[in-house]
């Protein structure tokens, strides 16, 4: 449900960006981010990443709000928040779940009429009883 409206809001707007994230709340993951009026200010991302080893995996869903700042419609500061449901089995004990929040604070380079994005991030990630203040993450993908 939460796809389909943000697929609706990135139709009728001109920003949308595909990239694969390492680091970051989906820790390897592929997202979808989309501004909901012009090339800055505010926007959504959701993604979907994960790993799995020897029948154990995790599936993370990064979902967030998040906001750019930038004169020259190309460098932008980043800024954002969210909430990461997280899935998984750990072989023995069965099926798990979770969630944990994270913050967002870096630099986006988002070309004004589309191609190559790249952003860099401190991404600080918190949640029952943790708190990891230098959490990084890096992207690459392609702005529409």
């Amino acid at each position: 449900m939460l796809a389909a409206a943000m697929y609706q809001v990135a139709s009728a707007q001109t920003a949308q960006t595909v990239y694969f994230e390492l680091g970051g709340p989906g820790l390897a993951s592929f997202n979808f981010d989309t501004r909901f009026k012009g090339q800055d200010g505010l926007g959504a991302r959701i993604g979907l990443g994960g790993f799995s080893v020897g029948g154990e995996g995790v599936v993370f869903v990064p979902i967030g709000l998040n906001y750019l700042l930038g004169k020259d419609g190309r460098h932008f500061f980043e800024i954002g928040g969210g909430v990461t449901p997280v899935f998984g089995n750990d072989g023995s004990d069965g099926a798990f779940a979770g969630t944990f929040g994270h913050l967002l604070f870096g630099y986006r380079l988002q070309p004004q009429d589309g191609g190559f994005s790249f952003r860099a991030f401190i991404n600080p990630i918190f949640g029952n009883g943790f708190f990891i203040p230098y959490y990084l993450g890096l992207s690459f993908g392609y702005k529409f």
